[in-house]
Parts: C-alpha cells; structure tokens; sequence
C-alpha cells in the first residue's frame, strides 16, 4: 500500500477528528476523561475538532497519511518549538465548542491539562500532541510515515521532539523511533498516570 504525507488543512478537520476519538476510544486517559463509552466518540471528535482548529492548525504541525486514493488513514498533532502552550485567545476561542464536548467532565479535563504542562520541558522542541490510525487503517504503516516525516525534519534541523503517553503498551513503539521514557507520573484526583517521552535528533 502507497502511503503518502501531506499538511492538513481545515477541510480535513472533521475526518481528522473522526479517526483521532476512533484511535484514543480506549486511551486510559480519555476513558477516565470521558467514562461513558458510548458517548465517547462524540465527545472525543468534539475535543480533538476544537483544538485542532483554533490551537494545532495555526502552527503548522498537522498532518495526515493518505492512501493512494488520497484516503486519510492516519492524523499526527504537532506543535513547533515555543508553541506547544494554547494561547489565551486560542483558549477562549475554543471554549464553547469544549463544552460542548466535555461538558461536566470539564474538571477533569483541566486537571489532566495542568498535569501534562507541570511536567512539560522548556528546551525548545517539537510536540507531538496526538497521534492516531483509524481501525481500517492499522498495520498499513499510516503511523510509521507520520512519526519518521516530523522526524526526520527534527533531525534535519537538529530539534528534539517529545510525547506524552497514557497508555503504557505504546511506549515500545515509540522507542523504536528513538525517543527514550522520563519517567510516569500520575494525575491527581484519581486519574490515570502518563508517560513523558523525549527523542534527541540525530
């Protein structure tokens, strides 16, 4: 299968979000964000429709992997250096449609957000904020060609990148693209731990 890389744009937004609440429908973290398993899906494209719009794509770190029929299968989320942290404006901009989303799990929401930015480096870096491949699209190497594309422009540059991970069973696979575990560190308030990844360029 041909997989191909390109910008997002606005226009993908709402497949994009589709297949971001598809890909982090049992994430340990928006499970505990948002319990109600059937609700999820809704609330999970709400989320990731809103901060995609008014924070992701105004820093140029969208992308998606496209089959040769120009299918989107896969969505990375980065932020370039010195932008990884919303704006106010951005935030208030996106305020309703998080209500929207998220509704009285809000709280939790916010605390899951002050634990990630406690914890986040001040070297200047690339942030992968999200990463995800639809069902259909899983094991056609969507993944690989989005995480060695914003890689390999992090080497080129000499720029470091980092993650976050609440699921434990993807940190191997992280690994393989060099970046090595901090440490985990639990939410407060009953939440799931996560696990900050760093990668050196090469």
């Amino acid at each position: 299968m041909t997989v191909d890389v390109r910008p997002g744009t606005r226009s993908d937004v709402p497949e994009l979000s589709r297949i971001l609440a598809e890909a982090f429908h049992d994430d340990p973290m928006m499970v505990w964000i948002v319990p109600d398993a059937d609700d999820r899906p809704r609330r999970l494209a709400g989320l990731f429709s809103a901060v995609t719009r008014y924070h992701h794509l105004g820093g140029g770190g969208v992308e998606v992997a496209v089959d040769g029929d120009g299918r989107v299968g896969g969505v990375t989320l980065w932020d370039p250096p010195g932008r990884w942290k919303q704006s106010t404006w951005s935030m208030l901009r996106m305020g309703p449609a998080m209500w929207r989303a998220l509704g009285s799990r809000m709280k939790a929401g916010s605390e899951a957000e002050r634990a990630l930015e406690a914890v986040h480096p001040e070297e200047p870096h690339w942030y992968l904020s999200a990463i995800g491949t639809g069902a259909a699209a899983r094991g056609g190497g969507f993944g690989k060609a989005l995480l060695t594309s914003r890689l390999d422009r992090c080497d080129r540059e000499g720029v470091p990148a980092y993650l976050e991970s609440s699921n434990v069973a993807n940190l191997p696979y992280y690994e393989r693209f060099g970046f090595e575990l901090v440490r985990e560190v639990a939410i407060p308030g009953g939440g799931p731990s996560f696990y900050p990844m760093w990668r050196n360029p090469r």
